[in-house]
């Protein structure tokens, strides 16, 4: 079987109408693409940020008549006009095994020191590396992104052995996992996207660590540690974004034990200047061990007292 996609760019706010018309004319999918190079953060777990421009491409069934293009092409050119789109174009997609399809392109990542993140579908390359087991669809965190890549990077680099971690913005659990199998003794995953602690919690149990890694959303980790005594973070993770590190600085230094590590990832340059200033009053970067500042800093709990 063929399909037939028709593809129109409009701006952010005739999407809806789009959307709609493009149902209505019995669209088997619809699927919404940057049109330009325009970045969007992560949103918020409900939140779905659109582009300025956007190009919708909605999928049709292709009938063996003669006409069935020229239909399309005359669906596509009234929808349209209906939405002030600025192209509108039509293409052909041969059938494949779509539930195998997305699977082409992931391949196991080698990382420093002989870490490795592995789909679940394929064999480990080097069956006696340390290899993270990883299902990438429910939640960030493949390995594949720069700030992922350099968090487990300098996982590899430090002494885990019978530490306690935590994994704020755990997303996949990619870096609480990767923690384990480097040897620490217990990490707390956090997470503020319900699939995002299922995926970590299923991920844990692909990996075999599931008994020491614990996965929560903010709210039930804050009524966690009120119930019980945890120990304090030996290391803290926060791959996630400037703004909420910000916030976050004065609830992690309250997590973490004096001399502790903590790593803050996801940043660009801009704002780190931001982002330190925000940290100095707990934590003393530790320049030594500090990545690029586009991407992360590393910073150490002082002893005793919390000062810049």
């Amino acid at each position: 079987m063929t399909w037939q996609q028709l593809h129109l760019q409009c701006a952010k706010a005739d999407v809806d109408l789009a959307e709609a018309l493009l149902m209505e004319a019995d669209a088997v999918s619809i699927a919404l693409d940057d049109a330009g190079d325009q970045p969007l953060f992560e949103p918020l777990p409900g939140e779905s940020p659109l582009w300025d421009e956007v190009v919708l491409t909605g999928l049709f069934t292709r009938n063996e008549d003669a006409d069935s293009g020229q239909v399309i092409e005359q669906l596509g050119h009234d929808i349209a006009a209906a939405v002030h789109a600025s192209r509108v174009w039509v293409s052909v997609l041969e059938d494949k095994d779509w539930e195998r399809e997305w699977m082409v392109n992931y391949k196991p990542i080698e990382c420093a020191n002989n870490l490795w993140i592995v789909p679940n579908w394929l064999k480990p390359p080097n069956p006696e590396a340390t290899n993270i087991i990883m299902d990438p669809g429910l939640a960030f965190g493949t390995g594949y992104h720069a700030t992922t890549r350099l968090c487990l990077d300098w996982l590899t680099t430090e002494d885990l052995a019978d530490k306690v971690v935590i994994d704020y913005g755990c997303g996949s659990g990619i870096l609480g996992i990767g923690a384990l199998l480097l040897g620490a003794r217990q990490v707390y995953a956090v997470d503020i996207d319900p699939q995002a602690v299922l995926a970590t919690r299923q991920n844990a149990e692909r990996n075999h660590v599931d008994d020491c890694l614990q996965a929560f959303l903010p709210e039930d980790f804050s009524e966690y540690c009120a119930q019980h005594e945890i120990l304090p973070a030996d290391v803290i993770i926060a791959n996630i974004l400037a703004k909420p590190l910000i916030s976050l600085a004065p609830y992690f230094a309250t997590l973490i034990a004096p001399q502790g590590r903590i790593v803050l990832a996801g940043l660009i340059e801009s704002q780190t200047e931001q982002v330190s200033e925000a940290y100095q009053p707990y934590f003393a970067l530790d320049p030594k061990h500090a990545f690029s500042a586009q991407e992360d800093q590393h910073w150490q709990r002082l002893s005793g007292t919390f000062t810049g």
